[in-house]
């Protein structure tokens, strides 16, 4: 095994751990969880294998869902982000994204920041839409989302700033 997939599979664990036993239990003005294995999209190698990177996504929501008694709600919101991850990358790096050679430590602190926000947009939209699976609750979803949103970037932005590599 390479350094890279050990890295992987300790950062995996480690959030699975944090969320089950720390975030779940938190409840900010009774209805904030923050989620912060989220954070795993950002983190995962850019160039990985994007099969075993779906793979991975599914397995870490549907972890998540057993020790939350979620129904496979953050396994859905997981797989809806690992499959627009290109896309939101295309958009928030541009053209660089495609080049054999690019890293995020030759983007912007602010490019990182809107690539993780759309992430954790995308996934809070997902989760809190069927959690709710209802319009006309509408209000609700995104008070849900925006609010839940904002706790768990900055959570993953304090995380981030203090466990990934000085080179990032």
């Amino acid at each position: 095994m390479n350094n890279t997939v050990i890295i992987n599979i300790l950062r995996f664990a480690l959030l699975v751990l944090t969320q089950v036993l720390i975030f779940n239990n938190l409840n900010f003005l009774g209805f904030i969880n923050p989620m912060v294995y989220v954070i795993f999209f950002y983190w995962y190698p850019i160039k990985g294998n994007r099969a075993i990177f779906m793979l991975t996504a599914f397995l870490l929501g549907l972890v998540i869902d057993i020790f939350s008694d979620n129904l496979a709600l953050h396994a859905l919101a997981s797989v809806t982000v690992a499959y627009a991850r290109p896309a939101v990358m295309r958009f928030c790096f541009g053209v660089n994204y495609d080049f054999q050679n690019f890293s995020f430590k030759n983007t912007t602190k602010v490019q990182r920041i809107t690539f993780l926000a759309i992430i954790v947009l995308i996934h809070h939209l997902i989760f809190f839409s069927f959690e709710i699976l209802s319009i006309t609750h509408i209000l609700l979803i995104l008070k849900k989302v925006f609010a839940t949103g904002i706790v768990t970037l900055i959570l993953c932005i304090l995380f981030s700033s203090l466990f990934s590599p000085k080179s990032e």
